[in-house]
């Protein structure tokens, strides 16, 4: 278990550096109790700082001054390479050759080495492993470590804070570690607060497992939503997954696209397509097709970091 005192003092060790986003109230826009918690509000326009940040500050100062390096698909690699900057720490960066230009440049523009190798995230871990190993750098992976949970927590003390009569969070699932530390945040403080993972149909890894009964791997991944593309989620993920949260359901990419249209359109909020996921299953009735959710429903709006040509014909579209 990740505890209460963890994901405490992952807060305190980030104050200053990951904001506190704001939650929006979107009720009558929805129809319904619904608001959306912003983190792609952040530095790096994603929740991924707090994880991020939480561990590379609890390295050695041997540790970091070797450096760091991590596998992402973009979000976590740009705040790994932000958390490094801010604490003196050389950082490498492998993504997949398929990463939007956005987040490669994003990465790059915190001082971070970047290196392109294939397409899924076993792809570019084992090359990042292989990276590790030659140079002496330290591994900050995206999601499946104790000290990267307890940072995303963070977000779910936030919302209870926010909103104190929350009746469910909703939250986008791609390796698992903010479903994870939230669930874990909220579980030991409003157990009666629902938690809801919700993954891409094409990329639904956490909910095969779930159904399995242990972690599984994918053959293959494919959404728009490009944060929420893992294979396979984490060990540790999934299991305080599988403990923790309430349901996990899926939604197509046509919803997560009508959902990145609404969030612009009705809460004049731009969220990339994974961090709209959340969204599309509040705006489809699916976070709560299997028992009805009775007050408030935050959605974590996880990331905005979305290329400007894709978004105007995401839009249009």
């Amino acid at each position: 278990m990740i505890s209460l005192s963890d994901i405490r003092a992952a807060r305190e060790r980030i104050a200053g550096v990951a904001s506190v986003t704001p939650l929006i109230d979107v009720s009558p826009q929805a129809g319904r109790p619904f608001l959306l918690k912003c983190e792609n509000m952040q530095p790096c326009g994603a929740f991924k700082i707090r994880g991020a940040y939480n561990m590379v500050a609890q390295l050695t100062a041997d540790q970091r001054q070797r450096g760091v390096i991590t596998y992402s698909s973009g979000n976590h690699g740009q705040a790994m390479a932000l958390a490094a900057r801010a604490l003196g720490a050389p950082a490498v960066v492998v993504m997949p050759t398929t990463a939007p230009r956005v987040k490669i440049e994003g990465a790059r523009s915190y001082g971070a080495e970047v290196i392109l190798e294939g397409t899924t995230s076993s792809d570019r871990r084992a090359r990042a492993e292989t990276e590790a190993a030659a140079r002496g750098l330290t591994m900050v992976p995206p999601f499946d470590h104790e000290w990267i949970i307890a940072g995303q927590g963070t977000v779910g003390l936030e919302i209870l804070e926010q909103c104190p009569d929350a009746a469910a969070i909703v939250v986008p699932i791609g390796g698992g570690g903010l479903a994870a530390g939230v669930a874990a945040a909220v579980k030991q403080t409003r157990p009666d607060v629902r938690v809801i993972g919700v993954e891409p149909v094409g990329a639904a890894a956490m909910r095969a497992s779930l159904d399995a009964g242990h972690p599984v791997t994918l053959p293959k991944t494919a959404t728009v939503a490009d944060g929420l593309m893992p294979v396979r989620p984490g060990d540790l993920t999934y299991d305080l997954v599988s403990r923790l949260a309430d349901d996990i359901v899926t939604v197509d990419d046509d919803e997560i696209i009508d959902a990145v249209r609404w969030t612009f359109n009705r809460a004049k909020v731009v969220a990339e397509p994974s961090g709209a996921a959340s969204v599309a299953a509040v705006l489809s009735g699916k976070a709560d097709a299997r028992q009805r959710i009775d007050g408030p429903a935050i959605a974590i709006l996880s990331g905005g970091n979305v290329a400007t040509d894709l978004f105007g014909q995401w839009l249009n579209r």
